[in-house]
């Protein structure tokens, strides 16, 4: 008499369906979960945003913020890099599946110095998006988000941060 040996293949079958189903559930929720400590990190970048532009005008600015006034680039994000306020990877621009870019306006005499810095998503739409929220914080510390995904391709201006709401984070 002869011994089977192994699995059938209906055994295998059926074990290739549970993994199937395990994976199905899994992966979105690791999908938000990566988005979440994206958006996580992101909050954490602003604040240090924040806080390393209020020391370039305390220290180096002379009252004025850093970057090129009127330019909504990186040039925020260099200077306060070559002020080793930040480090390398935040000077560049993107972090955490977000792109930065700050801008500035340059104190008068009746005017104050203001700054501001935008973030959004790199990837705003699909199933591999890095945020579903954009982010901003200005000259008075609040961060602030906006989830319309009708605006999540279009950085905040001084206008719209202004206007958005503030995180309860």
């Amino acid at each position: 008499m002869k011994t089977q040996r192994g699995f059938s293949l209906i055994e295998l079958l059926i074990v290739i369906a549970i993994i199937g189903i395990i994976a199905a559930i899994a992966i979105p929720n690791l999908l938000s979960a990566r988005r979440a400590a994206n958006e996580g990190s992101t909050v954490s970048a602003l604040r240090t945003l924040y806080s390393a532009n209020m020391s370039y005008a305390a220290t180096v600015g002379y009252g004025n913020y850093a970057g090129t006034a009127g330019t909504a680039d990186v040039s925020s994000l260099n200077d306060l890099g070559a002020a080793n306020l930040i480090d390398q990877v935040l000077r560049g621009g993107e972090k955490a599946g977000h792109s930065f870019i700050g801008n500035r306006t340059a104190a008068s005499p009746i005017v104050p110095a203001t700054f501001y810095f935008a973030v959004n998503p790199s990837t705003p739409s699909g199933i591999l998006m890095t945020g579903t929220r954009r982010f901003g914080v200005a000259t008075d510390g609040v961060i602030r988000s906006d989830a319309s995904l009708a605006n999540l391709a279009t950085p905040f201006d001084a206008a719209t941060l202004a206007t958005a709401q503030p995180i309860n984070d």
